[in-house]
């Protein structure tokens, strides 16, 4: 049985009152009894002596034998009419969700407010109506169902300048000897829609993005296969466009699959050590053929010595690849790329690379969103560059697995900066 608030659970407690409180509180009893006493002595003739050690014991009852307060009478009595919300193990349990949780009684009252909840709806108080709180017709809809003893869940939007996602779930509790009560829990999902909406943007991308050059490469074939069949110079022609389109989708198909290696491995932190001068140098001659075809120099200035960071060569070569080719292609305009290195002076030893085109720029509502997959600021322009835009979002995710960071400044006009940070070895 559930106790109620300063009350017991047993008629024999101790009653904490004194002798003396006792028998001021039976007064009226007492004053009753040794009069009764008194006129039965007259009465009936009963000597002084017996009457006088009968008053005695009446008042010696009334100072030692312990009784239950009326106030405590009128808890017991209490918790049988109103229920009540346990103070100890549920309410702790219901603290320790994750979830915010609000506890309601049957007339939708607010009885418990976990600490989550009470940080992210601070307008919602105890005692208060929930309905007054949350006056959306949805949730009024589920709590009636609730009331009627029926579990929902729903989906809330909080309004605001950063809405935020809710999974609400009304559950129905009946609590033996405390009545019934409505567990209400908001599970912010959010971050999990997100991530539903952008994998699922991502397949409707990558589908596109293979559904072009494969509808191409089937009407060439088409067209060799009818009115081409005997037209060696169109048939050496739609070959070459072919040969193309087949490149652009192993292009793609490749960047797939360095990013499916690079969201796998993301969370297994690299144990080799790679020299960044090293990796530097060879990126630039890997990509020197490229940047003589577009007329641009690539200039790095490295030191002499090793500068050695944690990390796997490949993937630093990848990311730096990525980024310079960027530079290259997009930035063409400037004539040149510059390659620095910089070490920060911060408490922890960190080494920064900055690669930096003299080109259009970018504008700046582009810049937040560059890493995301398939995100090109320029459309028009990555395609006729043959990008595929997933070369930044291969580059975040293999700097995540590093500590790494990648930060990127333009302006129109002004060329674009992007800068690596990344942990030196102590």
């Amino acid at each position: 049985m559930v106790n109620a608030p300063g009350g017991s659970s047993s008629d024999n407690d101790p009653d904490p009152a004194s002798p003396i409180e006792r028998v001021h509180a039976a007064r009226y009893v007492l004053i009753a009894a040794v009069a009764a006493l008194l006129a039965g002595s007259a009465v009936w003739d009963v000597p002084a002596a017996y009457s006088a050690a009968a008053a005695l014991a009446v008042v010696l009852v009334a100072a030692f034998v312990p009784r239950r307060p009326a106030a405590r009478r009128a808890a017991e009595a209490a918790l049988g009419r109103a229920p009540s919300w346990p103070e100890a193990g549920m309410t702790a349990a219901v603290d320790a969700f994750p979830q915010a949780a609000f506890v309601l009684d049957s007339a939708a009252t607010v009885r418990f407010v976990n600490a989550r909840a009470a940080r992210l709806f601070p307008a919602t108080r105890r005692g208060d109506s929930f309905t007054l709180t949350f006056r959306w017709p949805e949730i009024a809809e589920a709590l009636q169902e609730s009331q009627a003893g029926r579990a929902r869940t729903l989906e809330f939007h909080e309004p605001g300048e950063t809405t935020s996602i809710y999974s609400v779930t009304f559950s129905p509790l009946t609590l033996s000897g405390a009545g019934n009560f409505i567990l209400v829990t908001f599970d912010d999902v959010s971050d999990r829609l997100a991530i539903a909406r952008m994998r699922a943007d991502f397949v409707a991308n990558a589908s596109h993005e293979l559904r072009t050059p494969l509808a191409s490469l089937t009407g060439f074939i088409e067209t060799l296969m009818g009115p081409a069949r005997n037209d060696p110079q169109a048939s050496e022609k739609f070959l070459r466009i072919m040969l193309e389109q087949a490149r652009r989708m192993r292009r793609l198909i490749d960047d797939l699959l360095s990013l499916s290696r690079a969201e796998m491995r993301v969370h297994r932190r690299p144990t080799d050590r790679a020299d960044m001068v090293e990796v530097l140098r060879h990126v630039g001659d890997a990509l020197g053929s490229l940047a003589r075809e577009h007329g641009v120099a690539i200039t790095i200035e490295a030191p002499d010595a090793v500068v050695a960071v944690v990390g796997e060569r490949d993937e630093l070569i990848q990311v730096f690849q990525n980024l310079i080719e960027n530079a290259i292609r997009y930035g063409a305009s400037g004539g040149k790329v510059d390659v620095r290195f910089d070490r920060r002076p911060d408490d922890r030893p960190e080494l920064a690379v900055h690669v930096q085109d003299y080109g259009p720029g970018i504008p700046a509502e582009h810049l937040p969103r560059l890493t995301e997959r398939f995100y090109r600021a320029d459309v028009g322009a990555s395609r006729a560059m043959k990008g595929t835009g997933l070369g930044l979002a291969i580059v975040k995710h293999i700097l995540t697995r590093h500590q790494g960071r990648l930060e990127v400044r333009s302006r129109p006009g002004e060329g674009a900066r992007f800068t690596v940070s990344l942990p030196l070895v102590e």
